[in-house]
């Protein structure tokens, strides 16, 4: 691979796509190089006005690099010209790496009026990287304070914003001391505690730097600033700082990149556009790309700062005796799943915690090693980017939606190979959903609602459930099935949480209340009652939708089988606006599907009840006799309906099917008794058709009555053999029958 260049090394020429264009480090020098005399004949427009612009940026430099005495904007003509310039280009297609040393140093030093160095702050938008002794040199201005506070306050703002564009990181982390200091400004405080949060590492926390925080929270009171420094203080050295602090995940930080958000987003369009291929992650120490998004996907994995001044003379020790060091080692270096079991223990994580997401090395390393202090950092950089590229939360970021889409699908692969959702995407969701009009990035946002982490369950009712059904009932049926597919996953996303975690007693202690194990039944049960409610509304909405359907039996599939496939002592039945629907229903595929989960209630209830004297330890979740009741009355209707065609008469069932004879007989209906059996019901008739053209092929009558007696046996091994397997297990396991030889008739009914 190719290596990166040491911060000691020359300014390397500005890499530019047109070769025309003038080269800027030989202006640096003193030459120039004349762009008519090369390619002249094959230019563009396009190439032409490049070459203009380019040339105008180098005078405007030079200017700038040059200029001592104090000018005013407004009587400055060339002042004012070349400032535009700088702006213009800047916005247009970003700034070259050799301009930030000279417009740094002229915005911090004093030497120009506020108004000025404003306008060059807010210009100051990279192309590619921003050279670390560009920063580091700017600092030192910083801490002169010879410019003012506004300017300065200014500063931090864009060293905030752009950190991640900054190629190196070793000699800015030595300057911590430096801005520690100034934490003693309040106005700068929030900003200075931002760029530290960046900063630290383990390292960097000492007692005198907690005694320091602490002296000022209790001079300034419980500010989120302070708050983020010491939870990460306490995270690394939970030793040191023996206060209790807020749990909670919150916003600690003000977003920052406010006046070159626009830009970065401009610059960053326009390198897309001229990129002709695309540029998957790499690993290495290479100089990064374009990249103006700090979460994407084609994000090159910054330098990760070390102790080591020359990076070539590490690579060529023995790999031996670099394992075997207590030096941090740095991520760019990871490149084998080896390595990272040889170095788990010293692995350094980047500044930029958005590409911990795209790297599956790291992405074990967080499986592996439960290290909060990376969690924290993670969270919160995924809370602020998630806040301000909501792209209906905030104002013309619809633009940027499908890009939008790409982060929250890498979001959403990330948890599922952690197999966790992050808290920081669980407080996105409950934000914005009140917002969202269900079709911006619909499928994104329901997939992430699959993993919202076990939470108090008021929380999920009021943030989640409640608008959550006003898009459910007000949207399409296809939207319908998606949410319904969502809480579906939800569901078995907690109770694999559950069976991972069963036998670990600490964990349920580590967690909270809400995840005990009385937590965790409430919030299921909550869950599936949820689900219930809406899936009955939405079948009257729908006419009964057999599509629709589907998915609302596809859901209790999970439910039936809670006890024993996760060990939850939990069973819920199906209201009666999804079970009669579904019994009724005039698809094959949804009474099968019915019959097979009826089936699997059985065989867990039966377990729950043998289990019931040797489970003293879960003895408060006993199941409830109306659980065993409704079940038998659900057992009743459905085996009325299909086999003893008795459902009319025996259906107990307060919303079931039992009529009086005299409103049977006022239905007109012959047979009326038999129309629901598995030979004549809507949904079975199908089968019943084929198997008459096969029994009798030349009889046209199609006389249904015919299947009976050995016709029976032979109908039920049809049905069997053309996928009605859960019509099968339902038959053998709750239907008694009466004789081997004869099957005209049904016999007892165990329920």
């Amino acid at each position: 691979m190719q290596r990166r260049e040491s911060s000691k090394t020359p300014k390397q020429p500005l890499q530019v796509q047109h070769k025309s264009q003038t080269d800027l480090s030989a202006w640096r020098k003193g030459g120039r190089i004349d762009p008519e005399k090369s390619f002249q004949s094959h230019q563009s427009p396009k190439d032409q006005k490049n070459d203009s612009n380019q040339g105008s940026l180098e005078e405007a430099l030079s200017y700038f690099d040059k200029v001592q005495d104090r000018v005013s904007l407004k009587k400055d003509n060339v002042l004012q010209k070349h400032l535009t310039t700088v702006e213009s280009i800047a916005l247009q297609r970003g700034l070259p790496p050799e301009a930030f040393d000279v417009l740094l140093k002229v915005a911090l030093s004093g030497k120009l009026a506020d108004t000025v160095n404003t306008r060059l702050l807010k210009s100051l938008v990279p192309a590619s990287v921003i050279p670390e002794n560009s920063v580091v040199s700017s600092v030192s201005w910083f801490c002169v304070s010879k410019c003012s506070g506004n300017v300065q306050l200014l500063f931090l703002r864009w060293l905030i914003t752009m950190f991640d564009f900054i190629d190196h990181k070793e000699q800015l982390h030595a300057l911590y001391g430096f801005f520690f200091s100034f934490l003693q400004d309040e106005k700068m405080c929030p900003y200075v505690c931002h760029v530290l949060y960046l900063l630290t590492r383990k390292e960097s926390v000492k007692p005198f730097r907690i005694r320091r925080l602490l002296d000022l929270q209790a001079k300034m009171g419980m500010q989120s600033h302070l708050q983020a420094l010491l939870s990460l203080y306490k995270l690394y050295c939970p030793e040191l700082v023996t206060i209790t602090l807020p749990g909670k995940m919150k916003t600690y930080f003000k977003n920052s990149e406010g006046p070159w958000k626009a830009a970065i987003n401009t610059v960053r369009r326009r390198n897309q556009e001229n990129s002709q291929v695309f540029r998957p992650l790499s690993l290495g120490t290479a100089q990064p790309q374009s990249r103006k998004r700090k979460w994407n996907t084609q994000l090159t994995i910054p330098a990760s700062s070390t102790n080591r001044n020359n990076l070539d003379e590490d690579r060529e020790k023995n790999c031996v005796d670099l394992y075997r060091t207590n030096e941090p080692f740095p991520v760019e270096q990871l490149q084998t799943f080896s390595q990272l079991l040889q170095n788990i223990h010293c692995l350094e994580f980047p500044s930029q915690m958005g590409s911990v997401l795209t790297n599956p090395l790291l992405l074990h390393y967080l499986n592996c090693i439960k290290d909060e202090s990376v969690y924290l950092r993670l969270y919160y950089w995924m809370g602020q980017t998630l806040q301000e590229e909501c792209a209906w939360c905030v104002a013309d970021n619809n633009l940027y939606e499908e890009e939008f889409k790409v982060f929250l699908e890498t979001i959403y692969k990330t948890e599922c190979f952690l197999q966790e959702g992050f808290s920081s995407c669980e407080e996105f969701l409950y934000k914005s959903l009140p917002l969202w009009d269900g079709s911006c990035c619909q499928s994104q946002i329901l997939r992430l609602v699959s993993w919202i982490p076990l939470n108090s369950l008021s929380e999920i009712k009021l943030h989640l459930y409640d608008p959550l059904a006003q898009l459910f009932f007000t949207s399409s049926l296809y939207f319908k099935c998606s949410v319904l597919e969502s809480l579906k996953e939800l569901l078995q996303n907690w109770l694999n949480w559950h069976a991972i975690h069963l036998d670990t007693e600490s964990d349920f202690q580590a967690h909270s209340l809400n995840t005990t194990l009385s937590g965790l039944v409430n919030t299921v049960a909550e869950l599936i009652h949820f689900v219930g409610r809406i899936s009955t509304v939405a079948l009257r909405l729908e006419n009964n939708s057999a599509f629709l359907l589907y998915f609302i039996l596809d859901f209790y599939e999970t439910v039936c089988d809670m006890y024993l496939k996760y060990n939850l002592p939990l069973l819920i039945m199906p209201p009666a606006g999804v079970f009669y629907p579904a019994l009724l229903s005039m698809d094959s595929v949804n009474l099968n599907q019915l019959c097979y989960i009826m089936y699997r209630y059985r065989t867990n209830l039966v377990a729950a009840k043998e289990n019931e004297p040797s489970r003293k330890e879960i003895r408060q979740f006993k199941f409830s006799s109306q659980t065993y009741q409704e079940y038998n009355q659900y057992i009743t209707a459905i085996v009325g309906c299909l086999w003893t065609s008795s459902v009319f008469q025996k259906d107990i069932h307060p919303q079931g099917l039992r009529m009086d004879d005299e409103l049977l007989k006022k239905t007109a209906v012959q047979e009326v008794k038999t129309s629901f059996n598995i030979v004549n019901h809507p949904a079975m008739m199908g089968y019943a058709f084929l198997f008459l053209q096969q029994a009798w092929p030349d009889d046209t009558t199609f006389n249904f009555s015919l299947i009976k007696g050995k016709k029976w046996n032979w109908y039920l091994e049809y049905l069997y053999a053309h996928g009605l397997k859960g019509l099968k297990v339902f038959i053998e396991s709750s239907i008694n029958r009466v004789s081997r030889a004869s099957h005209s008739k049904a016999g007892n009914v165990q329920v």
